[in-house]
């Protein structure tokens, strides 16, 4: 996957930060400047992080792991559950249900409940009136809206890929709780060292989240890639 040049990264606004009086002063290695009041992330240390991060992942991939995407802001969720979708790796884009990772055994639970009444209703032989089945269907709904992307693991990930650390903080003290590496988009208002894989990077424009994302996806591609063909060598 070829990294995106400094010029993909200006076009998609990956360089904006916030306001200076916002900022977090752990970020001031990846700061280029500041102009009007604004603090603007260096890219070259933007693309120097994103490759680091992209080879992880794709070293992952290959070895089989899992990498769960994160990003419940409004403009990263399509974006981002797409992109999870296209290299078949978990994610979570509408709310971080607290536990989800350091009180898995209940999560489990309730995806098997998600699968059971998916078999229920699809069960032509089951008696269950119009009611009961409005009523499975909607409690079913329900549970599809957070849990639908995370429904066919059976384990923990290896890692997580967050958009906005400062946002998805819980996820971020589960993963570090667990040991689970932290893959992230970084902003200038965010701490870098609370992560193992920061990437400098504006984490609001969805112009800028689609950059990055599209990036690290096609690294684990590649380690997908790798992979099979590692087993057919085999």
């Amino acid at each position: 996957m070829s990294l995106p040049t400094y010029n993909d990264l200006l076009d998609a606004g990956v360089h904006f930060g916030h306001m200076k009086r916002k900022w977090n002063p752990k970020m001031l290695p990846y700061i280029f400047q500041e102009r009007k009041g604004i603090h603007i992330i260096d890219l070259n240390r933007t693309a120097d992080c994103l490759q680091k991060a992209g080879d992880a992942m794709k070293t992952m991939a290959k070895a089989g792991k899992k990498i769960m995407f994160v990003a419940t802001k409004k403009q990263a969720k399509e974006i981002v559950s797409n992109s999870a979708r296209s290299v078949s790796m978990p994610y979570v884009t509408e709310r971080w249900l607290g536990g989800m990772m350091t009180n898995f055994s209940t999560i489990k639970r309730s995806i098997k409940k998600m699968n059971n009444i998916d078999k229920m209703l699809a069960d032509g032989n089951v008696s269950i009136t119009k009611k009961e089945r409005l009523t499975l269907t909607r409690e079913r709904n329900k549970l599809e809206k957070v849990l639908g992307g995370i429904a066919n693991i059976n384990r923990l990930p290896n890692a997580i890929f967050v958009v906005d650390t400062s946002f998805e903080h819980i996820a971020i003290a589960e993963a570090k709780k667990l040991g689970i590496k932290i893959f992230a988009m970084v902003d200038t208002n965010s701490n870098p060292n609370v992560v193992d894989f920061p990437i400098p990077a504006n984490d609001d424009a969805s112009k800028s989240i689609s950059v990055i994302t599209e990036y690290l996806t096609g690294c684990i591609k590649d380690g997908l890639k790798d992979r099979e063909a590692m087993k057919k060598g085999a």
